[in-house]
């Protein structure tokens, strides 16, 4: 498994959709800094709500972790999709890693929100993104479902505290007796993504066709019954 993983690892790091990653963290450091740049008027509330929006910038990059140009070519190797995914995903962790920590450093540290809470959010909102690429590749057969998988997550994120019960609210404030309560839904959230991304890295089940009744045969040896 590690020489199969191995192997694959050189094409993986090309085909990787660097562009797109590369251009949602610029886009999303930029967000980051906007209370920087207001100087003395920048407040908590727009800290964190800059550092919100720069963890969507940067999870819209990252819906398209999973595209691949080859894959229905990949498909047909003995590496199963897990490996093929897992090696993605690993390659873009210490990428993000480094990201989120130059975004957090951004934010001057009189307004800047307590670290744990909105890391939490930005970690759920990257497993979302991956979580909806890797559905998409399970259930579809689309190359680069990426695009698609970005648009629901921006429009998820713009209808999402709308849509929302205020008895399950996500987006909170520090100053909001909520903000433990919801965090422990932003837990939830994340640990159900992962799941769910786990589930969808497993091979599809091959569905027997009508074809495949017709060949079927009886303990006796003989065919069974077709349509004429």
């Amino acid at each position: 498994m590690r020489t199969a993983a191995a192997t694959l690892l050189r094409p993986i790091v090309r085909t990787m959709p660097w562009r797109a990653i590369t251009a949602a963290g610029a886009l999303g450091l930029l967000l980051a800094a906007a209370p920087r740049l207001t100087g003395d008027d920048a407040d908590a509330r727009l800290a964190l709500n800059a550092l919100r929006a720069s963890a969507v910038a940067f999870a819209l990059g990252a819906a398209f972790v999973l595209d691949d140009p080859a894959r229905h070519t990949t498909a047909a190797v003995p590496t199963r999709r897990a490996v093929r995914h897992g090696l993605r995903v690993l390659l873009v962790v210490p990428v993000t890693a480094v990201w989120w920590t130059a975004a957090l450093l951004l934010v001057p540290g009189p307004v800047r929100p307590p670290a744990a809470g909105i890391t939490l959010e930005a970690a759920t909102v990257l497993a979302l993104a991956l979580t909806g690429a890797a559905l998409a590749v399970h259930r579809g057969d689309r190359a680069r479902p990426g695009q698609a998988v970005a648009g629901s997550l921006l429009v998820g994120s713009v209808l999402g505290p709308l849509l929302i019960p205020g008895s399950w609210a996500l987006f909170t404030t520090p100053d909001d007796v909520r903000w433990a309560a919801a965090h422990d839904r932003w837990a939830v959230l994340l640990c159900a993504a992962v799941v769910v991304g786990a589930a969808c890295a497993t091979e599809p089940r091959r569905r027997l066709t009508l074809r495949g009744f017709r060949g079927l045969r009886s303990p006796s040896g003989t065919s069974g019954p077709s349509r004429t």
